[in-house]
C-alpha cells in the first residue's frame, strides 16, 4: 500500500496509474479513492493519474480528536505529491474535492498545472445552497434509505439502475465519526475571496440538472476565477463524472493538452 506521510503524522493512502503529465484527483465528500473507477482509466491514458484518500476515509487514517478542513486535505495532497517526486501536477477536484483544490491552487500556485473544479462551489455565503432535502440526504448517506436518495441526487434513476456498482462507490466510506468531520469541513469552507488570486487555467465542469450543489454556482466559479472556462453539461446531475462519460472525460483531457504543465 503506498502511504505519504501528513505533517501531524497521519498516514496517507494512494495510488497511481498511467505515465505522462500527472494529474491529481480529489474526491468528494467522505468518499475513497474508489469513487474515480471506471473515469481514471480513461485519464491515465495520457497521464499519471494519482488518487488518495482523505484522511478519514478509505486506506487513510482517520484521527478524530481534532477538527478537519479543506486546508488541512490540500496539505495532506501536497504531502502524497511529494512522497512521489512530483513537484508540480494538475488537479481535478469532485464537489468537495473542488473545495480542496481550490485551497491547494491559492496556497500552493506552483505546485499547480491546470486546474479542473467539478460539481463544486466557492462556499461561504455566496455559494448557491442546496435545497433541505438534500442536506438530509447527505446526513442519511449512510443508510439503506440514504443509499437510494444518494443515487438520486447523484444519477437519473434509469442509469442509476443499470450501474449499482457506481451508485456503491458513491456512499460514504469511513467511521461515522470521521464523516461527520468531513461534513463540517465542507460546509465551513469559504474560498470566495481565494477565487480572483487563482492563476491555474481553470476548467468548471456542471451537470446542469446538479441538486445537490446547485450549477448557479459553477456559474459563480466561472466568473471569480481569472480565465475560467465553463462547461455545462444537459440532463446530468451531480455524478456527472460516471454518468457523462466518455464526454466529461474526453472534455478534461482536452482542457488539459491544452494547458501541459511545461509551457
Amino acid at each position: 500500500m503506498n502511504q505519504a506521510t501528513a505533517a501531524d503524522g497521519t498516514r496517507i493512502h494512494y495510488d497511481v496509474l498511467g505515465e505522462g503529465e500527472p494529474l491529481l484527483l480529489l474526491n468528494g465528500q467522505a468518499l475513497d479513492l474508489e469513487m474515480w473507477d471506471g473515469v481514471r482509466e480513461e485519464l491515465a491514458r495520457s497521464h499519471r493519474v494519482v488518487r488518495m484518500d482523505f484522511r478519514g476515509t478509505g486506506g487513510s487514517d482517520a484521527p478524530l480528536d481534532e477538527p478537519y478542513s479543506l486546508d488541512l486535505f490540500a496539505r495532506d495532497a501536497l504531502a502524497v505529491l511529494d512522497d512521489l517526486g512530483i513537484e508540480r501536477a494538475h488537479v481535478h477536484g469532485f464537489s468537495m474535492g473542488g473545495k480542496v483544490a481550490q485551497a491547494l491552487a491559492h496556497a500552493a500556485p506552483e505546485r499547480v498545472g491546470a486546474l479542473v473544479l467539478g460539481a463544486t462551489a466557492p462556499g461561504g455565503q455566496n455559494e448557491v445552497p442546496r435545497a433541505h432535502s438534500s442536506t438530509v440526504a447527505l446526513r442519511k448517506a449512510a443508510t439503506e434509505e440514504g443509499r437510494g436518495l444518494i443515487a438520486e441526487l447523484f444519477y437519473t434513476p434509469g442509469w442509476a439502475a443499470d450501474h449499482p456498482d457506481t451508485v456503491d462507490r458513491i456512499l460514504p466510506r469511513g467511521p461515522m465519526r470521521a464523516l461527520r468531520l468531513h461534513f463540517a469541513a465542507s460546509t465551513s469552507y469559504d474560498g470566495w475571496d481565494l477565487l480572483p488570486e487563482i492563476v491555474s487555467p481553470t476548467l468548471v465542469v456542471h451537470g446542469e440538472d446538479d441538486a445537490l450543489t446547485p450549477v448557479g454556482n459553477a456559474e459563480l466559479l466561472a466568473v471569480r476565477i481569472p480565465g475560467a472556462e465553463l462547461l455545462v453539461l444537459p440532463g446530468l446531475r451531480h455524478g456527472y463524472v460516471h454518468e457523462g462519460a466518455p464526454k466529461a472525460t474526453e472534455a478534461v483531457l482536452d482542457f488539459l493538452a491544452r494547458h501541459p504543465i511545461g509551457a
